[in-house]
C-alpha cells in the first residue's frame, strides 16, 4: 500500500527500513502526476517484498521539497538505507521506472 508521508516523517520514514523506497512527490492539481500514479499502484502490488513507494504532497511539505530541490512533478526519489541514490522527474513509463531500480540495484 503506498503511503502518504509530510515534512515531520519524512526522516524516519526513509531511516526506517533497508527496503528500497521510491518518493513520489506530488500535487492534487498536477495532470502528470495523475498519470503516472496507477503505475506506481502497480509496482507496489507487483513489488510489494522488494520496495516501498509513499508520496508526498508539495502544497503542504514544502521542508522536503526544497531540502531535496524538488523543482518539477512529478518527481520520484529512490533512497536505500536513508540515502538518497537517483530520481526521475515526469510522468515516466512503468519500465523505464523498473530500469531506473535495476540501475540503481534496488531490485
Amino acid at each position: 500500500m503506498i503511503q502518504t508521508i509530510d515534512d515531520a516523517y519524512f526522516k524516519e520514514y526513509i531511516a526506517s527500513t533497508s527496503t528500497p523506497i521510491i518518493i513520489d512527490f506530488w500535487a492534487e492539481w498536477c495532470s502528470p502526476c495523475k498519470q503516472i500514479a496507477p503505475i506506481l499502484e502497480e509496482l507496489d502490488s507487483e513489488y510489494k517484498e522488494s520496495i516501498q513507494i509513499a508520496k508526498i504532497d508539495i502544497d503542504h511539505n514544502n521542508g522536503t521539497t526544497v531540502q531535496y530541490d524538488v523543482r518539477s512533478i512529478p518527481t520520484l526519489l529512490f533512497f536505500k538505507n536513508g540515502e538518497n541514490l537517483g530520481r526521475t522527474v515526469g510522468a515516466i513509463s512503468k519500465q523505464l521506472i523498473i530500469d531506473k531500480l535495476e540501475h540503481l540495484q534496488l531490485l
